[in-house]
């Protein structure tokens, strides 16, 4: 007996393993298939939030409109996303994950088929705007499902994958559109997409199965319109800080900046109340945990480079090199494609070493590309090739940062906020883009026209101006490059407390 029964223990795991695996494999198959769809979509659902910024010219003489109502285009489509974002908290936690898909894509897929259509500028701007509906519920859906389906282990190579999504699909953006615009008109740009968008939700109608377990949640009205009145109206104010550094806009910048001020506040304030009942439209206890804090930090400068960057490169090209539009966009192609290659590669390192191995010499490159952008004037030698060169590199530090930020920030909260911070990481990309563009556009500008009072040429005032800008920049991104050495790996919480209730302080189990 005492000989035959470790054999007979070593092969009861062993018969048991195949019917086990074979669940695993299913379950396994049915996670990936999910997250390709997901990935897919929001890669093409993302990618139309800068599509619009080299069309200006095009939309400009065709519709009648000037510069200043083309760029709402773009603006409008970052309100909509501020305003959305916020509300796919509720959304994610109160239906299953497949109708989520659908609204999203639904949604996109309807704005993209108006704007092509579109005979002037004001169905042109619904057309965007209900794209812009589909696409905030797009990202935190994906970010909510990998957290939900992905063991810690193997996060990095997963959140690789998205940081591709959120960083490439604007970055390449300008390049896809001026390449459109080279042969077709700007109509174009909807009607390529809208099959693809369109396949991405007959696909996933058929195909995603639900891989959440919704609850009944009543939605707060109140902090929707605080909500709406807070996010949209900090957008709408940075968005303003270009049109008034160029001569004015429809009202001065402060105004819809302090309302959005005070209507955050008192958001803060009811989002405190409510989350006491797990009632929070936004739950704020993501930020309890440390990690969360600083990641949310970086990331936010972060993008503000980025968004920056996709301004003011382009701009430097055309104005200063005095380059086409479609030269333009292929000169920033191999920063984007770069980025993106280094995606999954960044999230393998991720899962075997960490994330301060990859942020810090990340931010520090970032920081480094900055400064030497500090040195681009209209005499410059070299200079298409130090731009290329540099939005490279610039690429390779951002690449080294995102993938590692986003698994760390939502890796650091309880299961039960995965859904609120997705949808804070959402907003604060928003928040932090229309920073980035308001403050190099302004920087830009300022400095531009005291050159041109000064007596230098138009030439030499957009270069100075430029200039201006990524100083600015190399200092704001001082506090990311300190920051980024407090980065840390989140650890797996335990499953008993993954799966408690949330408690009134809300202290995360891990941070």
């Amino acid at each position: 007996m005492s000989h035959s029964a470790p054999p007979s223990a070593a092969r009861q795991p062993i018969e048991r393993q195949p019917a086990g695996s074979r669940e695993d494999a299913a379950e396994a198959k049915r996670n990936k298939l999910v997250i390709s769809l997901l990935l897919v979509s929001a890669f093409v659902v993302i990618l139309n939030e800068t599509i619009m910024s080299v069309a200006l010219q095009s939309l400009t003489v065709d519709l009648g409109i000037t510069v200043s109502a083309g760029q709402w285009l773009t603006t409008a489509f970052m309100l909509t996303m501020a305003v959305v974002i916020p509300v796919t908290g509720f959304l994610l936690q109160r239906f299953h994950t497949r109708p989520v898909f659908m609204a999203a894509m639904s949604l996109f897929s309807l704005g993209t088929l108006v704007s092509a259509l579109a005979p002037g500028f004001e169905v042109l701007l619904v057309g965007r705007i209900i794209q812009a509906s589909g696409t905030a519920i797009m990202m935190p859906l994906l970010m909510t499902t990998v957290m939900t389906l992905v063991p810690p282990a193997s996060r990095g190579r997963t959140m690789g994958n998205i940081a591709i999504v959120i960083s490439v699909a604007p970055a390449i953006g300008p390049t896809v559109s001026g390449l459109i615009l080279s042969v077709l008109d700007w109509r174009w740009l909807f009607w390529l997409v809208l099959p693809i968008a369109v396949g991405s939700l007959i696909l996933g109608a058929t195909r995603i199965q639900n891989v959440t377990t919704p609850r009944r949640l009543p939605i707060d009205v109140l902090s929707v319109m605080l909500s709406a009145l807070a996010f949209g109206g900090i957008i709408y104010g940075l968005s303003q800080f270009g049109e008034a550094a160029e001569g004015g806009g429809p009202v001065p910048p402060w105004l819809p900046l302090v309302v959005g001020g005070v209507a955050l506040v008192f958001f803060i304030l009811r989002q405190r109340s409510l989350q006491r009942a797990d009632r929070a439209l936004l739950d704020l206890r993501t930020f309890t945990s440390r990690t969360f804090t600083i990641s949310i930090l970086v990331i936010s400068v972060s993008m503000m480079a980025l968004f920056g960057t996709i301004i003011l490169l382009p701009l430097y090209v055309q104005n200063v090199l005095g380059l086409s539009p479609v030269v333009a966009g292929l000169l920033l192609f191999p920063g984007g494609l770069t980025m993106g290659l280094l995606g999954p590669v960044v999230g393998r390192i991720f899962d075997k070493r960490g994330p301060r191995i990859l942020v810090a010499p990340g931010a520090i490159l970032v920081s480094l590309v900055f400064w030497g952008l500090t040195m681009l004037s209209e005499t410059t030698p070299f200079l298409m090739v130090m731009v290329m060169v540099a939005h490279v590199f610039l690429s390779i530090g951002l690449a080294l940062m995102f993938t590692p930020l986003l698994t760390s920030a939502l890796g650091s909260v309880r299961p039960q906020l995965y859904s609120h911070g997705s949808a804070i990481v959402g907003t604060v990309q928003q928040l932090a883009g229309a920073a980035g563009t308001a403050l190099f556009i302004s920087v830009m500008t300022i400095q531009a026209s005291a050159l041109l009072d000064g007596g230098a040429s138009e030439v030499a005032a957009e270069a100075g101006g430029i200039q201006a800008a990524f100083l600015g920049g190399a200092i704001v991104f001082m506090l990311a490059v300190i920051a980024a050495f407090f980065i840390r790996k989140p650890e797996e919480a335990p499953v008993d407390a993954a799966d408690a209730p949330i408690d009134g302080a809300g202290v995360p189990a891990v941070h």
